[in-house]
C-alpha cells in the first residue's frame, strides 16, 4: 500500500483514478464552429461527476460544447483550442504501472503541498465529545466525486449522512447558525473556520482538532482527501482574493 500526500492509498484505489483521468475518449471544450467540424469524429458520452472535476468542466463559456473526443481525434483540434482547455489531457499509455505513477503524481499535485499529518492520540480523545466523527474521516480519499468541505466539518461533527454529499450553502448555513455560535478559539477543537466573499457567501470552511490541528476537504473533487495539517497552514492554504475569514463554535 503506498501513500499520496501522507495518505494510504490500495492499488484498486489508484486503478479508479486513472480511468478518471485517462479515459481513452475524452471531452474537449470547443466553439460552435469547431463542434460542427467534429461531428463525424466526436463521440457520444455523460459527463460524470468525476470526469468534471478531472477536466475541471465548471464554466463553459457561451456558445462553446464538449465534444468527445479519442487521443487521434484530439488531433484534429486547433492548436488555440488545445491551449485554451481548462486543463492537460493526460492519455493512457500500453503500461499500467507507468500510468499508475503517472496517476498518483497527478493526485500528488492536485492537493496543497503539506502531507497529511494525524495528531497524537490525546488530540482526537479531546476532540471527540464535538467532533466524534473527525477521526474516521482524516485521511481518506473519498470513493467518488462530490462531498466537499462543507460536508467534511459537518460529518466529523456527527451530522449524519453529511459525509457522502455534496453539500450546498444553503443547509451548510443552516446547520451554522442552529449549532455554532460566533467566534472561536485554534487552539482548541471544533471551532469552524469560514470564508466568505465581499457578498457574504461562503466559500470554504474547515474545522479544528485542537492543539494546532486542522480539518479540511480541500474540494468536492475525488482527487482531494480529508487532511490534517497546522492550522496556519489550512488558513494559508485556503486564502483567496476578496475572501475574509471568520470563526464560530460549535455548541
Amino acid at each position: 500500500m503506498e501513500r499520496v500526500r501522507g495518505v494510504r492509498v490500495t492499488e484498486g484505489m489508484v486503478d479508479r483514478w486513472r480511468a478518471w483521468l485517462m479515459p481513452r475518449v475524452q471531452p474537449f471544450v470547443v466553439d460552435q464552429d469547431e463542434a460542427e467540424a467534429l461531428r463525424s469524429i466526436a463521440h457520444s458520452r455523460v459527463l460524470s461527476d468525476e470526469l468534471r472535476d478531472t477536466f475541471r468542466l465548471y464554466a463553459i463559456p457561451d456558445h462553446h460544447h464538449i465534444v468527445w473526443l479519442d487521443r487521434a481525434g484530439s488531433a484534429s483540434l486547433s492548436p488555440e483550442t488545445v491551449r485554451t482547455q481548462p486543463t492537460r489531457h493526460l492519455w493512457p499509455t500500453r503500461s499500467t504501472p507507468y500510468d499508475r505513477r503517472r496517476t498518483t503524481s497527478w493526485v500528488a499535485r492536485s492537493i496543497h503541498p503539506v502531507d497529511h499529518s494525524p495528531p497524537p492520540e490525546g488530540v482526537w480523545r479531546r476532540a471527540a465529545d464535538v467532533l466524534p466523527d473527525a477521526r474516521r474521516l482524516a485521511g481518506r480519499f473519498p470513493l467518488t466525486s462530490g462531498p466537499n468541505c462543507f460536508a467534511t466539518v459537518m460529518a466529523a461533527a456527527g451530522v449524519p449522512d453529511a459525509e457522502g454529499t455534496w453539500m450546498q450553502r444553503e443547509p451548510f448555513e443552516d446547520w451554522l447558525a442552529d449549532h455554532t455560535i460566533a467566534g472561536g478559539n485554534d487552539s482548541l477543537p471544533g471551532t469552524v473556520l469560514v470564508w466568505r466573499d465581499r457578498g457574504g457567501s461562503v466559500g470554504h470552511a474547515g474545522v479544528t482538532l485542537g492543539d494546532g490541528h486542522y480539518l479540511h476537504k480541500p474540494s468536492q473533487g475525488w482527487m482531494t482527501p480529508a487532511l490534517v495539517l497546522p492550522v496556519r497552514d489550512g488558513i494559508i492554504a485556503a486564502r483567496t482574493p476578496g475572501q475574509h475569514l471568520e470563526r464560530h463554535t460549535i455548541r
